[in-house]
């Protein structure tokens, strides 16, 4: 996990590039104005926190018509002071924490695929007194600094994705995971995807009836369950096929199906390219 300090003065805007890994920032004053690539741009204030679980292309910026400067996310991090944006010598217009984590298993990195593109939280008591916390201490050279401030984070995010576990949220995989009985059936799929899974084991799982389970799990997750296993199918098969060099049989196998050619079908359809040649373009980049 990284973090670093971020304040913006006067005007300034900066440009991101799609980085892949989960990023999130907390604004712990002042203002700002966020545009996700493929999201509503969002304006945040004091207290807001966003997560980006897979953090496409976006731009950050102060509220002014600004030509944004290019950051290569990619490129290795300053482990220095605050980064400062605009005006080298005004006072900010706002300030905020941000950074990125790497997940040390497959299938938490997975999993946080399939969540919601953008998280927004705002006005959440518990989230505030984070904020004030990680804004005290970022604010010291107390001993055990970075150590507190990965600790904090790492509190933040787990609180974050708690709040979008409401009743009232959109449909999608938090709010599945947030009903005791879905999450059931959605870990047994995620654990075993190979399995060949019938609605009505899953229901058995969740201990509602077949037609019960089938439509509070699509009105909660947004999708039926056997389209949710196999988005999830897929989403290994890309994995393993661009980040681990398997053999398309290998996946095949995997991923639950009895053939390559079987799986090689199902993928093309679902993803629009053949298993191989969807390695190869992911390879060059």
């Amino acid at each position: 996990m990284f973090t670093k300090g971020i304040s913006g003065a006067g005007r300034w805007g900066v440009r991101y590039s799609d980085f892949g890994h989960p990023g999130f920032c907390t604004v712990l004053e002042g203002g700002c104005r966020l545009a996700v690539d493929g999201q509503d741009p969002l304006v945040l204030e004091a207290g807001d926190f966003v997560l980006l679980p897979t953090t496409p292309g976006f731009t950050l910026s102060g509220f002014e018509p600004v030509t944004p400067t290019y950051i290569d996310p990619k490129a290795a991090p300053d482990q220095g002071d605050e980064v400062r944006h605009g005006d080298p010598d005004a006072p900010p217009s706002v300030r905020l924490l941000g950074g990125y984590f790497v997940f040390a298993t497959e299938d938490a990195g997975l999993l946080v695929s399939l969540l919601p593109a953008q998280v927004h939280v705002r006005g959440a008591e518990r989230l505030s007194l984070l904020v004030r916390l990680l804004t005290e201490e970022a604010g010291e050279q107390r001993a055990g600094r970075d150590l507190v401030l990965a600790r904090l984070v790492e509190v933040l995010l787990v609180e974050a994705l708690r709040l979008t576990q409401r009743p009232d949220a959109s449909p999608g995989l938090l709010r599945g995971l947030a009903d005791q009985r879905l999450a059931e059936a959605i870990r047994a799929m995620h654990g075993t995807p190979a399995r060949s899974w019938t609605v009505a084991e899953l229901a058995k799982l969740a201990s509602l009836s077949r037609s019960a389970f089938f439509e509070r799990f699509t009105r909660n997750v947004g999708v039926a369950p056997m389209e949710y296993l196999l988005g999830w199918r897929m989403a290994m098969a890309k994995d393993l096929l661009c980040n681990h060099n398997a053999e398309i049989s290998d996946v095949a196998e995997r991923v639950g199906y009895a053939s390559a050619s079987a799986f090689s079908t199902a993928f093309s359809r679902h993803v629009g390219e053949a298993p191989g040649r969807y390695a190869r373009l992911a390879a060059q980049g």
